[in-house]
């Protein structure tokens, strides 16, 4: 029977007792309509779920690239989570007594910088189930993976443009090779040299080529290139610590603009600030650039944790425990005229919080808006 005959058939008579089946006859017409609209339907559905992972995706990768710039250069992100809630756990059992360890510590102060450059995560990690944190994590570790590889090759770029604009050395670095950076080369190999040895030596200069038990490269010394002018004194350690000018053109090429790293010299003009301040001033430490940096004036090709004797996930610890770990109310003030320095460095002076209420009145904004207040008035007087 064809579609049209069947639908004719029943137009006009009600449904008649169903079979065994259960099933009271319908037209094929109308049947085939639903079909359509539910096949539809569950088209529409796949869509919107797929849009929706589409865009979480790219929300969460996006937001990841955070988490190597201004929380953890190596730390896995679950290592932050999993001692957040070890303390949480034990702070219910009240065991507030707790005997952390230095790593411990550095883990937990990580999960909170965490937290805050992320402020939507801690909410999230709670709600979402398992599966979904494990999604979630992973697509922000793959930002933040991502990320340090577009930082690194930035710098390995920038520094040699750097390196043969500020020194002029007579082998010119070429952006696109490592392999006559490092102790090889003259102004690298001065730059990478621990700050208590005179890189002019000639002695010690070949015992850090060579390799020698006398001159170990390790993370338990400053590099040059950490201090003020590229000059150390010996009498004073802290003199001009994190405050080179290599530094400073790092931090802005990575966290406003590579365009932005030609002006290092005196202080910043302010621009972008209310875009970048955000970021920028929770990253103000400098941690991820100094280690950046090391790298690219290092002759490895690759990122790795260990360059011979020196081992980078170490110095970062170091760099990260000057800033967070001070044994007092002295150093910490150093640290923070030292944060200071690079405020004014990177944003340039501002004094909007001297902007107080008797201050903004006396302006000429609030002046002339009273003024025309008193013009009205003295007109509505006079009527």
């Amino acid at each position: 029977m064809s579609v049209e005959s069947e639908n004719e058939v029943y137009r006009d008579i009600a449904p008649t007792i169903p079979d065994d089946s259960g099933a009271v006859p319908t037209s094929a017409e109308a049947r085939a309509k639903r079909r359509i609209a539910a096949l539809e339907g569950e088209l529409q559905t796949m869509r919107e779920q797929r849009g929706s992972k589409k865009r979480k995706t790219t929300y969460y990768v996006a937001q990841g690239r955070a988490i190597r710039r201004m929380v953890v250069l190596y730390t896995n992100v679950e290592d932050l989570i999993a001692e957040n809630d070890r303390r949480y756990n034990e702070a219910l059992e009240d065991d507030l007594a707790m005997n952390s360890t230095t790593e411990q510590d550095r883990l937990q102060r990580g999960y909170i910088t965490f937290a805050q450059a992320l402020p939507w995560l801690h909410g999230r990690l709670t709600k979402l189930d398992i599966d979904e944190c494990e999604d979630m994590i992973k697509k922000l570790k793959k930002g933040a993976d991502a990320a340090r590889g577009d930082d690194t090759s930035t710098l390995k770029d920038l520094i040699a443009t750097w390196i043969n604009q500020d020194f002029r050395p007579s082998a010119l670095l070429r952006p696109d090779d490592k392999q006559l950076r490092g102790f090889a080369h003259d102004v690298c190999g001065k730059l990478l040299c621990p700050a208590e040895w005179d890189w002019n030596n000639d002695r010690v200069k070949a015992g850090i080529r060579d390799r020698t038990s006398d001159f170990i490269v390790s993370e338990n010394s400053w590099p040059l290139f950490l201090y003020e002018n590229y000059s150390f004194d010996s009498t004073d350690l802290e003199k001009g610590l994190f405050q080179s000018k290599i530094l400073i053109q790092a931090f802005k090429a990575i966290f406003t603009s590579p365009s932005s790293a030609k002006e290092a010299d005196g202080d910043g003009d302010g621009a972008d600030i209310l875009e970048c301040n955000r970021r920028a001033r929770r990253a103000l430490n400098q941690v991820k650039v100094k280690t950046c940096v090391r790298f690219a004036l290092s002759s490895i090709s690759s990122w790795r944790t260990v360059d011979g004797d020196f081992d980078y996930e170490s110095f970062w610890n170091n760099i990260v425990d000057y800033f967070e770990d001070v044994p007092g109310p002295v150093a910490q003030r150093k640290v923070d005229k030292l944060l200071e320095w690079w405020t004014r460095k990177i944003f340039g002076k501002n004094h909007r919080q001297d902007l107080t209420p008797e201050v903004v009145s006396r302006m000429s904004v609030s002046a002339l808006a009273e003024q025309r207040r008193a013009q009205e008035d003295a007109a509505f007087d006079s009527e």
